[in-house]
């Protein structure tokens, strides 16, 4: 069976203690090696937080293992209940077709096997702070790494409401002061998509990230427009003296390359990477397909 997971009704438990279902964590996959790398190292730091939990990669395409064939092997191995998370930024194509339709067509091979398709990352403020983290690297200063809750798992007072990425933005724990002085500005540079209101979608991630650094954001695409160099420009003229590019992708690649090469002059924050964050999103989004299956169930 087959099931999409929706965030439940109300907070998300976290469940512990011994065994669960196995997590395959789904990336987008790239021609470029080190794209694969770093998810790899993503997935192996998922697994070490968790030990009980079978942990899994695949990839969507260009890359390997393919996601039918680490079911294959999952359903090989006996496993009855999976929980796929997708490793993606936005909910775009490969999160609402392609994926969907990879895990029907493995049930339809393996008739015993559950698998319940997780949310995707999303905007989530884990990952806002992970960004924030990235560009104070960038610029030299003390991680801005500090407890804050997920977008499904809500502070005190916070209800989760929809899905997971529209948590209120009074979640974000803001940074002390204004990250970098008050002459830093930040591109926020995405994939971006054909799919206009995808953008908009995505453009939560620059006013978030003004929200925790209180510094000028601008966002900006890396193959549709707007591009950087005009994000740099408005950051220029709302009197940024220095601009730092805060790259919203989960791993190095072609894309992150030609953000680099579009504007040589600035400086180029690391991608999110292995952050501790990114580990702690993908658990509570494995933890949200458990609670979902368990609501479905009861």
């Amino acid at each position: 069976m087959y099931r999409l997971s929706a965030p439940p009704r109300g907070a998300v438990p976290a469940p512990r203690g011994a065994g669960g279902p196995a997590l395959i964590a789904v990336a987008h996959g790239s021609r470029d090696p080190r794209s694969a790398a770093t998810m790899a190292a993503v997935v192996a730091e998922v697994a070490a937080a968790r030990p009980d939990i079978p942990v899994r990669l695949a990839f969507l395409d260009l890359s390997a293992p393919s996601v039918n064939e680490v079911v294959d092997d999952l359903a090989a191995r006996g496993h009855t209940d999976v929980i796929v998370v997708p490793l993606l930024l936005g909910s775009a194509f490969h999160a609402r077709v392609d994926l969907p339709a990879l895990l029907a067509e493995a049930t339809r091979r393996h008739s015993r096997l559950q698998l319940s398709q997780a949310p995707v990352l999303g905007p989530d403020p884990l990952l806002i702070s992970a960004l924030a983290d990235r560009v104070a690297t960038a610029c030299g200063l003390p991680s801005l790494a500090a407890p804050m809750a997920t977008d499904s798992q809500p502070a005190a007072g916070h209800a989760s409401m929809g899905p997971p990425w529209l948590a209120p933005l009074s979640v974000v724990t803001p940074a002390t002061g204004p990250l970098g002085g008050p002459s830093l500005g930040i591109a926020v540079a995405a994939v971006g998509s054909r799919d206009a209101a995808a953008n908009r979608r995505t453009s939560v991630v620059a006013r978030r990230l003004a929200a925790v650094t209180g510094r000028p954001t601008e966002i900006c695409f890396a193959t549709v427009e707007p591009g950087l160099a005009p994000a740099v420009d408005r950051l220029r003229a709302r009197g940024a003296e220095s601009i730092v590019v805060a790259p919203w992708f989960l791993a190095p690649g072609l894309l992150t390359d030609r953000l680099i090469a579009a504007a040589p002059e600035v400086v180029h924050a690391d991608v999110i990477g292995a952050h501790t964050a990114l580990v702690d999103v993908i658990w509570t989004r494995y933890d949200v397909g458990v609670a979902a299956d368990l609501e479905l169930s009861a």
